[in-house]
């Protein structure tokens, strides 16, 4: 598979699948470091997976951990046109969340594997800082 451009991807599309790269990334860490209640895994995942969650560590991110390709891809993502509307977020938070979605969608699209891993853990790191 040829490399995503991160300029002419489709930020929709991105954030589509790293929705779900991200979710499989959160419930492995759960289970590695939780009970085998499903329902005590799934309360503890939905801290990480929640626009909230994504937002708070986006703009952690954002700050002096992604290179400049990487925020403007979320800041992209971010500024999209959004037809749905958040469930117990805000809009802005919303947005930042599926930025930081099409970012984990463009990494794994990519197979830049290592980069993904890196991401995610310093999205933890920076959620569990609260």
């Amino acid at each position: 598979m040829d490399k995503l451009n991160s300029r002419v991807s489709n930020t929709t599309a991105l954030a589509y699948i790293g929705d779900a790269v991200y979710e499989v990334f959160i419930r492995k860490y759960v289970m590695e470091n939780g009970t085998a209640n499903v329902n005590a895994l799934n309360k503890k995942a939905i801290s990480y997976v929640c626009a909230d969650g994504q937002a708070k560590a986006v703009r952690g991110l954002m700050e002096n951990f992604l290179t400049e390709e990487e925020t403007a891809l979320v800041k992209r993502g971010r500024n999209h046109s959004i037809t749905s509307r958040p469930r117990g977020s805000t809009p802005t938070n919303y947005k930042l969340a599926t930025g930081f979605e099409a970012l984990i969608g463009f990494l794994y699209l990519n197979g830049d594997n290592d980069r993904l891993e890196e991401v995610v853990k310093e999205t933890i790191r920076l959620i569990e800082e609260r």
